[in-house]
């Protein structure tokens, strides 16, 4: 587990330095055009000729994660929360992205809990620090993984509880071809790990109980 957690810490590392040398923006277009062909179409007829200056604008926005940094949006804690310190919970945060093995998308819901230690951050930088990992080529696993490992080191919670939900289309409309099929993954640290009342507590909640 140790090796896991400081392989992803590099790999966070390295991605949210954005250390990948970038094509130009022609370079991309014209493996757009390349793809188009090798589907079989025609990249220079009319429908067809907008599509790779399309697909590269929509990718800015579909992976803009990668120039994103967690730090960014956990930086800022609140501290004066009337002694507050029991869970805080954001349920159903809805996310798009898209798998690393086929680079067709996933999408479910979200949802984080945590234990405050030093404080808490507004709820929306929750949402926001979802997006950030959604927004890269990811396996569900991973970006399980990230989340929790972001809130770990940025907040220094007493616990953190992640679960999501995802339909992957890459499962859905090819290969099994099984619609509707959900992926549930899970992770839970410091007092969410040590207590399963507290698993069993954050799952009723999930679940509206």
């Amino acid at each position: 587990m140790d090796q896991v957690v400081k392989t992803l810490s590099a790999q966070n590392s390295k991605t949210d330095k954005n250390s990948v040398k970038r094509p130009s923006r022609a370079e991309a277009e014209a493996a757009v055009r390349t793809l188009i062909a090798w589907a079989g179409d025609d990249p220079t007829r009319e429908g067809l000729l907008d599509t790779p200056a399309r697909v590269t604008r929509a990718y800015e926005e579909l992976f803009q994660g990668y120039g994103q940094n967690p730090k960014d949006v956990l930086s800022r804690v609140f501290e004066e929360v009337a002694g507050y310190d029991d869970m805080v919970l954001v349920r159903d945060i809805p996310f798009y992205t898209h798998c690393e093995h086929h680079m067709v998308p996933f999408f479910g819901k979200a949802h984080v809990g945590y234990y405050p230690r030093e404080g808490v951050v507004g709820l929306s930088k929750l949402a926001r620090l979802v997006d950030i990992y959604a927004r890269r080529l990811q396996t569900q696993e991973t970006m399980t993984a990230q989340i929790v490992e972001a809130l770990e080191e940025h907040l220094n919670p007493r616990g953190v509880a992640l679960l999501i939900e995802a339909e992957h289309m890459c499962m859905s409309m090819r290969g099994v071809q099984k619609q509707g099929a959900l992926t549930v993954t899970s992770r839970f640290t410091g007092v969410f790990r040590d207590d399963p009342a507290e698993q069993m507590r954050f799952m009723s909640l999930v679940r509206g109980r």
